[in-house]
């Protein structure tokens, strides 16, 4: 073991020279940094042009080969651009009825249905009844009770 100090007094020679190993005078230079930034925003505005171009082009593409609407459409006037064609759903722009008009309708009709007594066919004996009272039979006399099914047959 050395008891030597690792002063620089204490040198023992000159420094170690190698040719092929050298100091780098800079670790990073920047002019490189700046030229390829200058590349970097030449590229991304070129590809923004050829962006615009070719949307421009196949714009211009469609329009002209769009059909032009059908004759009933043609007939509707402006209005074939923005409805759909028929028949459309309630609701919607166009369409002559409140769909909260048509529940309420249809909910009404219903009901009356629901309490309306009479004959459906009087020659084979089928009537309606309303429904409460049909209920009230079915709870007085029960439901018919369900047969059950025959056994199956065990193969040998």
């Amino acid at each position: 073991m050395s008891t030597e100090s690792h002063d620089s007094a204490h040198n023992s020679g000159p420094l170690p020279e190698n040719d092929s190993v050298a100091f780098e005078t800079s670790d990073v230079q920047a002019r490189t940094i700046y030229v390829y930034l200058a590349v970097l925003g030449a590229a991304v505005i070129l590809s923004y042009v050829a962006s615009v171009f070719v949307l421009r082009v196949t714009t211009k593409i469609a329009a002209d080969s769009d059909t032009s609407p059908p004759p009933v459409r043609q007939e509707m006037g402006n209005d074939y651009l923005t409805m759909p064609p028929e028949p459309r759903l309630q609701g919607v722009p166009g369409h002559g009825t409140d769909p909260q008009y048509d529940l309420r309708e249809k909910m009404l009709e219903d009901s009356e249905a629901d309490e309306k007594a009479g004959w459906i066919d009087q020659n084979s004996g089928v009537a309606q009844i309303p429904v409460e009272d049909a209920m009230k039979i079915g709870a007085s006399k029960g439901l018919p009770a369900v047969s059950t099914p025959p056994a199956e047959k065990k193969k040998r």
